[in-house]
């Protein structure tokens, strides 16, 4: 049997190789390195020391830290880029005031007096309405002229040129027409967390009522002038069943002679200053008896303070006696927070804000509890939305003196 004849192989063109393979033996561990690890660890070590060498005296003062530079403006460039500052605004002008020049505010005596007509029909007062009303800035300090000095403390007064407490302490509003509410919050400096809370939490269009027998009451009340509140002093005044409810100290009553009540009257006006009136704490007796209101009300007129009745007595002689002794007068229509609920509370500045729509205005009190606290401070914003104004109590008082 034959076989074929072997073919030898042709030699492999460069092409039919696979690529990287050249026919000779290739070395699976490539290239031995000639240098040795100890060498190549002293030649790393010289690169970085020449590299940090180099990079040190290329730096500019090498290890220095360069001086700062400042530039300064001068400052009248500054003032000049900023312009004119404008100056910090006034207080708000009450209604009626800071235009219009002088007028006639009342006649003394008036006219239909007999001492009116002995004196020909009585001597026109002229006040400049500019002068009334007190700056912000200075809203927590006392108007000199408005202060008597006494051994117990100062004492509201009418300043020599006939300005009162009421007209310089009063808070400004807009004076024009449409529903306008008078909340009047009470207590305050009886309790010190409650003060704070109220000052922190209250807009400033809310009256505050300070109790006499309260603690840092010139404190608090500096805070409240600061914040824009109007305020009232309340003075204790005999209720029923006195001394077993007892409305504290210092409490005026029917049976003391009218000097005692006149001292005890003027320890509570002593407790703070800027303040525009007086309101009656308890007084259910107090307030029924003409004897005792007289010579109140006298003192009152006096020293051109207003009066506000809480509303508590259907039998209260204050109506009178204020027209009598020519001293403003305003009378709550409701009380807020004879329910200490949320919902109740709001239910009552509601009715507070239907008479309001009614009438023209209305008066709201209250205590400075948190619950009513939180209560008007929703209320006012949501009421001031509604188109109700949200004005001071002496806003609405009844003044004898302005007719």
């Amino acid at each position: 049997m034959r076989f074929p004849p072997v073919k030898k192989p042709l030699p492999e063109k460069d092409i039919d190789r696979p690529l990287g393979l050249d026919g000779r033996r290739q070395d699976r561990h490539g290239p031995r390195f000639p240098l040795r690890r100890g060498q190549l660890a002293m030649m790393l070590c010289g690169l970085a020391v020449v590299g940090a060498s180099a990079a040190i005296a290329l730096r500019e003062s090498p290890f220095r830290t360069p001086p700062q530079v400042v530039v300064s403006t001068p400052a009248t460039a500054t003032a000049a880029a900023e312009g004119p500052r404008e100056a910090p605004a006034a207080y708000p002008p009450r209604d009626g005031a800071g235009g219009g020049g002088p007028s006639i505010i009342r006649v003394e005596p008036p006219a239909d007096s007999p001492a009116g007509a002995a004196a020909g029909g009585g001597v026109i007062v002229v006040r400049d309405p500019s002068a009334l009303g007190q700056d912000l800035r200075v809203a927590h300090l006392p108007d000199r002229a408005l202060i008597e000095d006494t051994g117990i403390g100062p004492l509201p007064m009418r300043a020599a040129d006939g300005r009162r407490p009421f007209d310089v302490y009063a808070r400004p509003w807009s004076g024009t027409r449409g529903a306008k509410v008078a909340i009047v919050i009470g207590g305050l400096g009886v309790s010190q967390t409650g003060t704070q809370a109220a000052l922190a939490t209250l807009p400033p269009e809310v009256t505050l009522a300070f109790a006499s027998g309260g603690n840092s009451l010139d404190r608090w009340m500096q805070a409240a002038r600061r914040q824009g509140h109007e305020i009232v002093m309340q003075v204790p005044l005999e209720p029923f069943d006195y001394p077993q409810v007892d409305p504290g100290r210092n409490t005026l009553t029917v049976d003391a002679a009218p000097a005692e009540n006149r001292d005890r009257l003027h320890w509570a006006l002593s407790r703070i200053t800027n303040y525009t009136g007086v309101m009656n704490y308890m007084g259910g007796r107090f307030v029924t008896d003409e004897a005792a209101m007289a010579p109140f009300f006298a003192e009152l007129g006096q020293r051109g303070l207003m009066y506000l009745d809480d509303g508590s007595s259907a039998k209260s002689l204050a109506p009178e006696m204020a027209l009598r002794q020519r001293v403003p007068y305003a009378a709550a229509d409701l009380a807020i927070d004879g329910e200490r609920d949320r919902g109740a509370i709001l239910k009552r500045l509601d009715d507070a804000e239907r008479a309001a729509r009614a009438s023209g205005q209305a008066i709201a009190i209250g205590s400075a509890f948190d619950v009513t606290v939180d209560a008007v401070a929703r209320w006012v914003g949501e009421a001031k939305q509604r188109g109700i104004e949200i004005v001071p109590v002496s806003a609405l008082a009844r003044d004898p003196e302005r007719g």
